[in-house]
């Protein structure tokens, strides 16, 4: 067997992105990966402006009364600050020439005359670029604010927004073949014959791949044949980049994936030393023109195909879509349990959940069948192989939010 480590180097060797590049207004592209550099053609903010309420003024003319010579709302051109007198301006609102400081309206004296002329006195205190956000302070013109690769999420949309940009440049979505196998397996809403179970592993392959960004392509339900899984894989090929299924890569006279890939393609990794999710299976089959889709064949167990989905199948997947690869975190915390018996050969991964005390609490029951665990699970404690836990022992959890999204 492999260690996670080694079969990540094997799956990630030689993947090339998706070639094709196409160009969407910018409130079209949530999920979808930039195909260039994205360059900033101005400074953010464009000119200096007010940090909040207040007034504008010279430091140096504080301590006395000035009149309000000019009011500057924000989105308005101001006049140059006239000498010995004060600006009203609004958060946002660009600095007067002139005016060096910007001092809270809560803190000034503020009256009018008989003649309603707006008099302001500030506190001695003023120093020079109080208050005030300086001109390309946050993006200057020319600066690359999203790299190539970057996944765009909200906050990297709200800033190509910010530097006015329209339309971005970002690569197809990746096409991904999911089906299923298993006789035993049955569609939610229909009845539960003796035997047989719903099929879970569907719904959740399907919401982490649409969670990547993935266009799915759900071929649903295969019978274990071996006619019946290479007819469906052919198809699968001829339609997508990627195929990825769920049961049927073990060595049961039932598995029929893992012998259909050899027969139509190529079985490049099969097991790895993790668990739970040893039965993982990579390779590739061929399309009628002579290309490949790639393959990536997920264990049965619902916990298992999770799993090796997260920390296998998603790297090469990210890889394929072009996207860049970012390291989920990984947080050192004591463990509240005891995990006395270890694989002495396979390394594990443990659904835990951070509780209140800022320790690691263990699901009950770790079996790769038992689903309850990661829906109460919110990290994955990190075992070596032939690791024993104490309470107390500080333990290298990784954030599922990191890896499912």
């Amino acid at each position: 067997m492999l260690t996670r480590a080694e079969a990540l180097q094997r799956l990630l060797a030689g993947v090339t992105a998706v070639a094709e590049v196409e160009t969407l207004p910018t409130a079209q592209c949530l999920g979808r990966v930039l195909a260039a550099d994205v360059a900033s053609t101005l400074d953010v903010p464009p000119a200096d402006n007010a940090a909040m309420d207040g007034y504008a003024l010279r430091a140096a003319e504080v301590g006395r009364e000035l009149p309000v010579s000019q009011r500057v709302p924000a989105g308005h051109w101001p006049e140059a600050l006239v000498d010995g007198t004060a600006a009203r301006v609004f958060t946002g609102a660009t600095i007067p020439p002139g005016a060096d400081a910007v001092v809270m309206q809560e803190h000034c004296h503020v009256r009018t005359d008989d003649a309603g002329q707006s008099w302001v006195q500030a506190p001695g205190d003023v120093r020079p670029g109080q208050h005030i956000r300086r001109r390309g302070e946050d993006i200057q013109a020319g600066a690359t604010v999203l790299p190539a690769g970057t996944r765009l999420n909200a906050a990297a949309l709200g800033l190509a927004a910010s530097v006015g940009l329209a339309r971005l440049s970002v690569r197809r979505r990746l096409r991904v073949a999911l089906f299923s196998t298993g006789d035993e397996l049955v569609m939610p809403g229909e009845p539960l014959p003796p035997g047989a179970i719903y099929n879970s592993n569907r719904f959740t392959l399907r919401a982490l791949l649409e969670g990547l960004g993935a266009e799915v392509q759900d071929l649903g339900l295969v019978p274990d044949r071996l006619d019946a899984t290479q007819d469906a894989l052919q198809r699968a090929a001829a339609q997508a980049d990627v195929i990825v299924t769920s049961g049927g890569v073990s060595v049961g006279e039932e598995d029929h994936v893992k012998p259909a890939v050899q027969a139509l393609g190529r079985l490049d990794l099969w097991q790895v030393a993790i668990k739970p999710g040893k039965p993982f299976a990579h390779g590739a089959v061929r399309r009628a023109d002579g290309s490949e889709a790639l393959f990536v064949g997920l264990p049965g167990n619902p916990v298992s195909s999770f799993v090796t989905f997260l920390l296998l199948a998603r790297p090469l997947l990210l890889a394929r879509m072009g996207a860049a690869q970012a390291e989920p975190a990984r947080l050192r915390l004591p463990a509240a349990f005891a995990w006395p018996k270890a694989d002495p050969k396979r390394e594990e991964f443990v659904r835990v959940r951070l509780s209140e005390g800022g320790t690691l609490a263990l699901y009950p029951n770790q079996g790769s069948g038992v689903l309850s665990s990661l829906a109460f699970a919110d990290a994955l404690a990190v075992l070596a192989p032939g690791q024993t836990v104490q309470p107390g022992d500080t333990l290298e959890a990784l954030w599922l939010s990191d890896l499912t999204c």
